[in-house]
């Protein structure tokens, strides 16, 4: 592991996910290249992390598919994986609705943060983790479009039922600084699982 980010995080695993990451590939160059054309202002901390660990939802490395949540949140204990370079891509092709076009009418039950433009499109924001359920319960962004009170880069989760867009950090160096001394949280889900 060349970044810090999953040095560290090693050592919070079980050995089976551990051995999953060792074998992990990074993103190739023509990979990152792919990223970048779609989101151009994607920053170098998610690109060294791609280039260490492509992906970590049931992605293909070699021979070994991999599958080991890697990130959390602002929702303490709950975990993301990291999602790949393909993943990422096929993400900005297919959502190109707003929040704003999506919620509508039920606007007034969904918490939007006021640092969070409602009518930018969701594709317009890199989506680089989902939750443990496959996004199905919350997902991340990097936002590159905010409102005036936000900020270019800023980190957004979203969370289902009852919906809601919150920013969590103001860049994902920020995001990545905050796991780190929150002591990677989120694995406390693999302990869980021994108990």
């Amino acid at each position: 592991m060349r970044t810090t980010y999953f040095a560290n995080l090693l050592q919070y695993l079980p050995q089976e996910e551990q051995q999953q990451l060792q074998q992990a590939f990074g993103a190739s160059e023509a990979q990152i290249q792919a990223l970048l054309e779609v989101f151009p202002n994607c920053p170098q901390a998610l690109v060294e992390l791609l280039q260490d660990v492509n992906g970590t939802y049931y992605c293909q490395h070699g021979q070994e598919t991999i599958c080991v949540l890697v990130l959390g949140s602002d929702l303490g204990d709950y975990p993301y994986y990291l999602k790949s370079v393909e993943q990422i891509v096929k993400d900005y092709h297919d959502k190109r609705e707003t929040i704003y076009e999506r919620y509508q009418e039920f606007l007034a039950y969904v918490e939007v943060d006021e640092k969070i433009n409602m009518h930018v499109p969701l594709n317009e924001r890199l989506c680089f983790a989902d939750c443990m359920n496959n996004g199905g319960t919350s997902s991340l962004y990097i936002d590159f479009t905010p409102n005036e009170a936000g900020q270019v880069g800023q980190v957004v989760r979203y969370v289902h039922d009852p919906d809601s867009f919150e920013v969590i950090a103001a860049s994902f160096e920020d995001y990545l600084q905050q796991l780190i001394e929150g002591d990677y949280e989120f694995t406390a889900i693999y302990e869980e699982e021994f108990e």
